[in-house]
This record gives C-alpha cells, structure tokens and sequence, in this order.
C-alpha cells in the first residue's frame, strides 16, 4: 500500500492535464491543498475546471491558479475576497456556477456515493430552479451563458429542487494526519470540505503535515478512510494563512 506515498507534490499531480477538472478541499484559506495548487500552478495544465467552496484570494490558495488564467469554470458558493476573481467573471473571462453551500456539500458527498442526483428545497422558488443566472457575460456586459431551469418536484407538500451531482478527475485536499495506506484525520475546520472532495475525486491525491506508518492511527480517529485516497504527499507543517485579520482597538 505504500505505492500511494509520492516524493513531491510536483510528482503527485503531474498528469494533471488540460481540461482535468478538480474538486479541491478547503474553507477559505483554512486547510486547503496549498502546496498540490503551487506544484499544479508550476507545470502547464490549463482549461481547469472546479469545484470548490470558494477560489481563494488574489495570490492565495486557487488565487494562484486564477491569476495565472488556468481556471476555465468554477462551481462555488462563496466568491468573495477575490478581486481578480470578480475581474474576471464580469469580463466574460470565466465561467461562475453559483451554488447554495450546503448544496455544493451535498453533490460532492452524492457523487463521491455513486448518487447521481438529489432532490433539495434549498433554491426552490429562486434562480436556483427557476434559471437565468449568469454563468458567463459576453465582453459587452450581456449575459452569454445562463443557468438552466431545474425539475422542481413536490413530496408531502413541500417544493423540491433536482440538483446533480459532482463527481471530478481528480481531488486535492488537505490533511493534519495520513498515513501509508491513505487513512486522513482532518483538524477541525478542515474538516468540512476536504473529505466531501476527496470522495468526489476519481483520483483523490492527499497533501498530509505528518506521514504515519499503517497501523499506527487510531480506526476510531479516522475521518477518511483509504479507499478514497489514491495518493499522499508529505509536505510537513502548513504555512496558516488568515484571510482576513480583524483585531481589537486597545481600550486606553
């Protein structure tokens, strides 16, 4: 099982080629596979496709990859803090998928299940359903791509959206703990999207800050179980980035 232990980052994610699409994990800038985006910013792969909970910020986290102009779509439920990110979706430059966040959670946890669709109420009644949203504007300001409407379905008399779900070549997420065999333990808010990506991934590839041998991690303790992760990279303790820093003005 040690065949999933890479030497670098680099080496990890080298068949990442144009057009793959990634679902990456992270909460802002919390946990997200920074070191997988760098080696991935390093080589030539264009055209990507994602799906996250957000793109980073200027410089920062898929910000990176952004910048660089490597990101063609991007399905998301949160956009903020990321000017060059608004830059280029009002410039027709970039295709936005806006998603309600427990949605975006949802459809990577279904497709990572083999659940090729769900029913939801969350957007019923709302471009969500209804369609219409700019998923792309022309470089004129028009809108050149919107959203389609959805099946809305009604169950014990409530309304209901159809939503499908995600599925994506490959996964980058990020993890306190792995070891040899791809067990993850996440730390606290990292754990909110990264193990719905990795299960979304048909290659799940794991940037861990401490590497263990099979056998040493607690069954009890693991958020992830291995069959979900295809490689792991050990690239030691994480920069921790704030996204925004707010202080206290002192009282005297």
């Amino acid at each position: 099982m040690t065949r999933k232990v890479f030497g670098s980052a680099a080496d990890a994610v080298a068949d990442i080629g144009p057009g793959a699409s990634l679902a990456v994990g992270g909460f802002g800038l919390c946990g997200i596979p920074d070191e997988l985006i760098a080696a991935i910013a390093a080589g030539d792969a264009t055209d990507l496709e994602v799906y996250s909970n957000n793109c980073g910020v200027d410089d920062r986290g898929l910000g990176i990859l952004l910048t660089r102009n490597r990101i063609r779509r991007v399905t998301a439920s949160y956009v903020g803090e990321n000017k060059e990110f608004a830059r280029q979706y009002l410039s027709g430059e970039l295709e936005v998928e806006l998603t309600p966040q427990g949605t975006l959670a949802e459809k990577l946890r279904a497709g990572g299940a083999g659940i090729p669709a769900f029913f939801t109420p969350a957007g019923v009644g709302t471009p969500v359903s209804d369609g219409g949203l700019p998923w792309r504007y022309a470089a004129d300001g028009s809108v050149a791509v919107a959203s389609p409407p959805k099946e809305v379905r009604e169950f014990a008399g409530r309304q209901y959206v159809l939503e499908e779900s995600i599925t994506a070549d490959f996964a980058l997420v990020h993890a306190r703990i792995g070891d040899a065999e791809g067990n993850l333990v996440f730390a606290k808010a990292a754990g909110n999207f990264n193990p719905l990506a990795a299960m979304a991934g048909r290659i799940c590839i794991a940037q861990v800050e401490q590497l263990v041998e099979p056998g040493v991690l607690d069954p009890a303790r693991v958020h992830l179980p291995g069959i979900f992760v295809d490689r792991i990279v050990h690239t030691g303790t994480q920069d921790k980035q704030i996204e925004k820093r707010t202080v206290a003005a002192r009282k005297d």
